[in-house]
C-alpha cells in the first residue's frame, strides 16, 4: 500500500487531500499518514498541510523496486526485481532464485551488501546508499566456454552506461572492470550453473561505486563516479541505462549467438589493449604485451619470448605495468 501512496502522489501535479487518496485507495486517512510518515523517513520529500494536503516536492536516491520499474523501458529485464535494503551477496540471492526457477531478466537489488564479493573470493566493500550492488539471472541457450562473451558483453555496457550518464571518460580494463583515470569504479562477477553441453543459468554479479566519498588506504586503484565526477548521481537511471543497453545487444547476441555483434566497440573501449602488462597466476607473474580481444573474449598476447598466445579472465589476474589499467 505505501507503494501505491506514493505511485498517487507522483500522478498529482498540486496538492492532494488526505481524504481524496483514502477515498482512491481504500485506505483510512490514518493509514494515509501512516505510509507518508513512512515515506518521509526512507527521504521523500513530501509537504503536508492541513489545508491542502500533500504533495511529493522530491524524490531521493533510492533504487527500490517501486522506483526503478517506474523508469525503465525494457521487454524482460528488470521485470521482475527483488529490492533489499541490506543482504548478504545479491549474488547469492540470484544463484538461489535461479535454482528455484526464476524468469530470465529477473534482477536483485540491494542498498548494502554485508558479503559483497569480487574476482577470486575477494571481498567487494558495499556500504549502505552509496553505489549499484545488482545480480542479473540470464538463461542463455549456449555452452559453458561461451559464457565468458556476455562477461564482456556487461563490462561494454556498464561503461557505455557510465558515459552516458555522468559523460566521464570510462574505459574497460580486460575482462570486466571499468576504469575512469587509472583507477577501478566498477566490477562484475560473472557465476554459471551448466552441465557439460549447456548453460542453466547465469549471474551477472555488478558493483559500482557510484557515490562513495572514501576507500581504506589500502584500496589505492579504487574510485567512484562522484569522487571523479565532482558531483553525486542518482543511481536509479545508471541502473536504468545499463538493463536497457544491455537487454538490446543481448537479444542481438542470442539472435546471432556470436561476439562479433559487440567486439569492435569493446576494443575500442579496452584500456588493456596495446599496453604492456604484467599477467599474475598462483605460480608467478611475468610481462606481457596485449595485442587483440579473440571471439571467444580471451585476450591475445605476446609474451617475454615473442610468442603469442591467448588467456583467458579465470585463469589470470592482468594488470598494467605501470598502473592498474
Amino acid at each position: 500500500m505505501k507503494d501505491k501512496v506514493l505511485a498517487f502522489l507522483k500522478e498529482q501535479k498540486d496538492y492532494i487531500s488526505g481524504e481524496a487518496i483514502s477515498s482512491r485507495l481504500g485506505v483510512t486517512r490514518a493509514g494515509i499518514w501512516k505510509h507518508i510518515k513512512k515515506l518521509k523517513s526512507e527521504g521523500y520529500y513530501i509537504e503536508s498541510s492541513t489545508k491542502k494536503g500533500y504533495r511529493l516536492m522530491d524524490t531521493p536516491d533510492v533504487i527500490t523496486e517501486t522506483e526503478v520499474a517506474s523508469i525503465l523501458n525494457t521487454d524482460f529485464l528488470g521485470r521482475h526485481i527483488y529490492y533489499a535494503e541490506e543482504i548478504d551477496s545479491t549474488n547469492e540471492k540470484a544463484k538461489m532464485l535461479a535454482r528455484n526457477g526464476a524468469e530470465e531478466g529477473t534482477v536483485v537489488i540491494a542498498d548494502k551488501q554485508t558479503m559483497g564479493k569480487g574476482r577470486l573470493g575477494k571481498y567487494w566493500d558495499s556500504p549502505k546508499g552509496t553505489g549499484i550492488w545488482m545480480s542479473v539471472i540470464l538463461r542463455p541457450s549456449i555452452v559453458p566456454g561461451e559464457a565468458s562473451q556476455l562477461t564482456l558483453l556487461a563490462g561494454l555496457n556498464m561503461c557505455e552506461a557510465i558515459q552516458r550518464v555522468t559523460g566521464l571518460e570510462s574505459k574497460i580494463k580486460w575482462p570486466n572492470d571499468i576504469v575512469i583515470a587509472g583507477k577501478k569504479v566498477c566490477g562484475i562477477l560473472t557465476e554459471m550453473s551448466a552441465e557439460m553441453d549447456q548453460v542453466n543459468s547465469i549471474v551477472l554479479g555488478i558493483g559500482v561505486n557510484v557515490n562513495t566519498k572514501s576507500f581504506p588506504k589500502d584500496l589505492t586503484h579504487a574510485t567512484s563516479l562522484s569522487l571523479e565526477g565532482g558531483r553525486v548521481y542518482t543511481r536509479r537511471y545508471l541502473i536504468k541505462e545499463f538493463l536497457q543497453l544491455f537487454e538490446a545487444d543481448y537479444i542481438r547476441y542470442k539472435q546471432e549467438k556470436s561476439s562479433s555483434t559487440f567486439l569492435e566497440r569493446y576494443k575500442k573501449n579496452c584500456v588493456t589493449l596495446g599496453q604492456d602488462i604484467k599477467i599474475i597466476t598462483t605460480e608467478a607473474e611475468h610481462t606481457a604485451y596485449a595485442m587483440d580481444i579473440a571471439p571467444d573474449g580471451s585476450l591475445v598476447i605476446k609474451d617475454d619470448k615473442g610468442e603469442c598466445k591467448n588467456i583467458f579472465s579465470g585463469e589470470v589476474s592482468v594488470r598494467g605495468v605501470y598502473d592498474y589499467i
